[in-house]
C-alpha cells in the first residue's frame, strides 16, 4: 500500500514547485482562451463533434473494438488538415486577437466636424442615411491592413466628414455602390467590393451589404456599419457577428467599446439638420 502512495506523494510534491504551478496556470489560460473563442460560433458544434470522435477512439482502444479502432485510426491521419480547414476563420480571428494584445494604443483621437471624435461623423452619417433609407456600408480599418481592397476601389484619401460620407452614398453618385474604407481619420477609398461571408449560419434575410460586412470582419479585425436600403435599419458588425436595429446612442457606444475598448462618454451630439442637441449616453 505504501508503494502505491509514493508516486502520488511525489506527484503532489512536484505540483507544489513554482514551475509546475506556472505550467498548470498557462494551460488553464490557453484552454480558457480557446473555449472563449469557440463560444457562440459555428466552431462550437464542430469542436463537440471532434470531442465525440476522440471519445469513440478511446473507447475502441480501451474495449478492444478492433474494427472501429482501425477505421478511426485511418481518419486520424486527416484530422489535422480537417481542423485547419473547418476552423480557418476562428484560427484567423484568434491570431488577430492575440496580435492585437501587443498593439501600441493611439495617443491622439482625431476630432470630427460635429463631435469630439471621427466616430461621431460616422454615426451622424449613418443615422442620416437611415432616415432616408439610403443603403450604405462603412468599414473602419484597424490593425490588419485592407490595402488589397483599397487598391481595388476608387482611391480618395480624403478627410473624413459627415457630408462627404452622405454624398458618396447618394444614389446619384457614381461611388455609391460598394463600401467606404475608413483609415485613421481619412476615407481611404470608396466603391470597394468586399468578400462575402460563406458562413452557413448567416440569416437568410440578410442582403449583400450585410454579407459583405460579415465577410470583411471574418477575414480581418475591421468593424463595419451597415445601413439597409429596404428597412432603414442600422447594423454594427464585428468579428463575424452583427447587431441590428441600432439607434445613434447604441451605435456610437458599440463603436467606442470595440475600437477604443471603453464605453462612449456622455456628451452632447449635434444633429447637422437641427439646432438642438441630444445627449448621448455610453453603454455600460
Amino acid at each position: 500500500m505504501l508503494l502505491l502512495l509514493i508516486p502520488v506523494r511525489e506527484y503532489i510534491a512536484r505540483l507544489a514547485e513554482p514551475r509546475s504551478v506556472a505550467d498548470v496556470v498557462l494551460v488553464f489560460f490557453v484552454v480558457y482562451g480557446v473555449l472563449k473563442l469557440l463560444r457562440g460560433t459555428r466552431a462550437a458544434p464542430m469542436a463537440a463533434a471532434i470531442g465525440v470522435f476522440a471519445f469513440l477512439y478511446w473507447l475502441a482502444v480501451y474495449e478492444g473494438l478492433t474494427t472501429l479502432e482501425f477505421v478511426l485510426r485511418g481518419a486520424l491521419l486527416y484530422i489535422g488538415v480537417a481542423i485547419i480547414v473547418l476552423f480557418q476563420t476562428e484560427i484567423r480571428q484568434a491570431l488577430i486577437t492575440f496580435g492585437n494584445r501587443f498593439r501600441v494604443p493611439f495617443t491622439r483621437r482625431p476630432r470630427g466636424q460635429f463631435g469630439q471624435s471621427i466616430y461621431d461623423e460616422i454615426v451622424l452619417a449613418a443615422t442620416t442615411l437611415a432616415s432616408t433609407k439610403t443603403g450604405a456600408l462603412i468599414v473602419i480599418e484597424r490593425n490588419v491592413g485592407l490595402k488589397g481592397i483599397v487598391d481595388a476601389g476608387v482611391s480618395l484619401d480624403a478627410e473624413l466628414g459627415y457630408d462627404l460620407i452622405v454624398s458618396i452614398f447618394n444614389p446619384a453618385s457614381p461611388l455609391h455602390d460598394g463600401a467606404v474604407i475608413v483609415r485613421g481619420d481619412r476615407i481611404a477609398a470608396a466603391s470597394c467590393f468586399l468578400p462575402l461571408s460563406v458562413n452557413p449560419l448567416t440569416a437568410k434575410e440578410l442582403g449583400t451589404r450585410h454579407r459583405a460586412a460579415l465577410g470583411i470582419t471574418e477575414d480581418s479585425d475591421a468593424v463595419a456599419i451597415v445601413v439597409s436600403e429596404e428597412t432603414g435599419l442600422v447594423s454594427f458588425v464585428r468579428r463575424g457577428r452583427i447587431k441590428r436595429a441600432l439607434d445613434a446612442t447604441r451605435l456610437r457606444a458599440a463603436i467606442y467599446k470595440e475600437i477604443e475598448g471603453q464605453p462612449a462618454a456622455r456628451k452632447p451630439m449635434i444633429d447637422p439638420h437641427s439646432t438642438e442637441s441630444a445627449e448621448v449616453e455610453g453603454m455600460t
